[in-house]
């Protein structure tokens, strides 16, 4: 599942990676939880818990159906 979970990120990346930011998976939890971290100018972005919800989580469960959900960690 994690294989998974970093293919799906290493598609966001250039997006993100464009307006100077990125992202880290930190954990996948047994429950279906994905815990990321934002870095450079996403994190702390006003704009970064649409980012997190709208575009990442929708296209992490996309490819990985069992996740539940996706959290951002500091």
């Amino acid at each position: 599942m994690r294989d998974k979970i970093e293919e799906v990120l290493e598609k966001t990346r250039p997006g993100l990676r464009a307006d100077g930011g990125d992202v880290e998976l930190v954990d996948v939890t047994d429950d279906g939880v994905v815990r990321l971290r934002l870095t450079g100018a996403c994190h702390g972005c006003p704009m970064s818990k649409m980012t997190l919800h709208n575009w990442i989580e929708r296209e992490i469960k996309s490819a990985v159906p069992e996740i539940q959900r996706v959290e951002e960690v500091q």
